[in-house]
C-alpha cells in the first residue's frame, strides 16, 4: 500500500519539477549566473542550463524505472527509492527557484530563504540514512 501511495506521490512530484523547470526557464535571463565570487562570475547561457537541468532530471528520474526492474522483490526498498526521489525533485524545485530568484533583477534578502535550501539538503540526507537504519532494525529485530 505505502508503494503505490509513493508512486504516486513520486509522479506529481515529476509534474511538479516540470513545471517548475519551464517556469524557471521562462524567466531566467540569457546568461545564467552559477557562480559569483570577488574575482567574477561564472555564467552559462540560458538554453544549455535549460538542457543541462532537464537532462539530469530525467536521468534521476528514470533511475526508478532500473530500481523497478532491479529489486522487483524487495518492495521495501522500492517504497524507500520513491520515497527519495520524491526529495530529490523537491531539491530540484527548490533548487531551480533559487536560481531563478537570484538571475532576476529584484531585490532579495536570500538569509530568509536559507532554511528551504539547507531544509532540503538535510531532507535527502535524512532520507538517505533512513533506509540503512531501517534495515539494521529489521535485521535485529528478525533475530529477536
Amino acid at each position: 500500500m505505502g508503494l503505490k501511495i509513493l508512486k504516486g506521490i513520486w509522479f506529481l512530484s515529476v509534474i511538479v519539477v516540470v513545471i517548475d523547470v519551464l517556469y524557471v526557464y521562462a524567466s531566467l535571463p540569457e546568461h545564467v549566473v552559477i557562480q559569483e565570487e570577488a574575482t567574477g562570475m561564472t555564467a552559462i547561457g540560458r538554453d544549455p542550463f535549460f538542457y543541462g537541468a532537464i537532462s539530469f532530471i530525467i536521468l534521476t528520474n528514470a533511475l526508478v524505472f532500473l530500481i523497478g526492474k532491479v529489486f522487483a522483490h524487495r518492495p521495501d526498498f522500492r517504497t524507500w527509492f520513491y520515497g527519495f526521489m520524491v526529495v530529490l525533485n523537491f531539491f530540484f524545485v527548490m533548487s531551480l527557484s533559487f536560481i531563478s530568484l537570484y538571475n532576476s533583477n529584484e531585490k532579495f534578502d536570500y538569509s530568509r530563504i536559507d532554511f528551504a535550501i539547507y531544509g532540503s539538503v538535510i531532507l535527502i540526507v535524512v532520507w538517505a540514512l533512513a533506509w540503512p537504519v531501517y534495515s539494521l532494525y529489521r535485521k535485529f529485530t528478525a533475530k529477536s
